[in-house]
């Protein structure tokens, strides 16, 4: 296994920059995310991991050893493909046995190594079908199998389960994460779902626009985000954001007037749906809204509200609905729940000390 390290890593074609200098370190054995919106450079990082690109600039390592010149085939590293890629005129043993073909394998120890991987995920009894035999769950595992077959110091998947039903995802999610930790092997894996990152990961990196947002745990990013970003793409429903003005260390909003240390100027705050509390309009210290619509979710029941703040989420437990459209209610914003960030650079202040008054 290896730990990799990207120091000052950058891919451009021409004027156009697909990753910014970029600095990570993900250890040995760590399954890390990749998460980010369609265009942020996310699988642009993976392909240079994989020797697919080349980097424009910095160093790639691999256990201290620069592989920037390294070819991909020389790199030990498995890739599993959205598209799965495999060779549609040959059968599962013979796609899990084909990279090791290149590696100058004796044909009975690869045809044992194929067997053993197949049985390790799940596929053991399919080794004579080809892909148009078999279901979208089983050419994924057949493609993870080809993959680890040739025990590689690094594992990478690209949006690997974007191609499966969510019942099917539900439970590849589960084998991968389980595979990873028994074979110890350093995983990178690159989604644009929020869901599959924070089930699946030991660590996240938020991407947009080709550069690191921040890199944390799930909690990390949820609860402490450095960014509007982070703060809106992390999370669903996504979060509430108000537009407000600091002056004077106060925070002037429709129903309360807020004391902050942050500095006067221009910010956002961030509550989520779930920190919305709903009660009676009349409420003290609760600021007024109506239901515009009720939208049940199995478990959860979110309510969409017009309010002097503008359009605002609340998301409640439990299937029953206390409330129905054109409802007046009152909304209970908890301070200890804000999030408070600088409109112009996007960036969360840090502790500023919100509180009523």
């Amino acid at each position: 296994m290896a730990r990799i390290e990207l120091s000052s890593v950058t891919k451009s074609w021409g004027d156009v920059v697909a990753v910014e200098p970029t600095d990570l370190v993900i250890d040995d054995g760590e399954l890390v995310a990749i998460l980010g919106p369609s265009g942020c450079g996310k699988s642009t990082t993976l392909f240079m991991l994989a020797g697919i690109y080349a980097p424009s600039g910095g160093e790639l390592r691999f256990d201290g050893a620069v592989v920037n010149e390294v070819e991909a085939r020389h790199r030990n590293v498995g890739i599993v493909f959205q598209s799965y890629a495999l060779y549609p005129h040959m059968n599962v043993r013979r796609n899990i046995m084909f990279p090791l073909k290149f590696k100058g394998v004796p044909a009975a120890e690869a045809r044992r190594r194929a067997e053993e991987t197949a049985r390790l995920v799940q596929v053991g009894e399919l080794l004579d079908r080809t892909p148009a035999q078999m279901s979208g769950g089983q050419q994924q595992r057949v493609a993870l199998a080809r993959a680890l077959v040739k025990e590689p110091q690094l594992l990478l998947l690209d949006e690997p389960l974007s191609n499966l039903d969510a019942t099917l995802r539900l439970s590849m999610r589960s084998e991968i994460r389980r595979l990873q930790r028994q074979l110890g092997v350093t995983t990178i894996l690159v989604t644009h779902d929020q869901v599959e990152a924070t089930t699946m990961a030991d660590r996240i990196v938020c991407m947009s626009k080709g550069r690191i947002e921040q890199v944390g745990s799930v909690d990390d990013l949820f609860l402490r985000p450095k960014s509007l970003f982070v703060a809106s793409f992390i999370g669903a429903p996504p979060i509430n954001l108000v537009d407000a003005r600091a002056e004077g260390g106060r925070l002037a909003l429709p129903h309360q007037a807020v004391g902050t240390k942050a500095g006067d100027g221009d910010v956002v705050i961030g509550i989520r749906p779930e920190n919305v509390a709903l009660g009676a309009p009349d409420r003290e210290g609760c600021l007024a809204a109506t239901v515009l619509q009720v939208e049940p979710m199995g478990r959860e029941t979110l309510y969409v509200l017009d309010s002097a703040l503008g359009r605002l989420h609340a998301l409640e437990h439990g299937a029953q609905r206390r409330f129905r459209d054109g409802d007046r209610v009152g909304c209970e914003l908890p301070l200890s729940a804000m999030l408070l960030f600088d409109r112009q650079s996007g960036l969360r202040i840090e502790e500023p000390g919100l509180a009523a008054g």
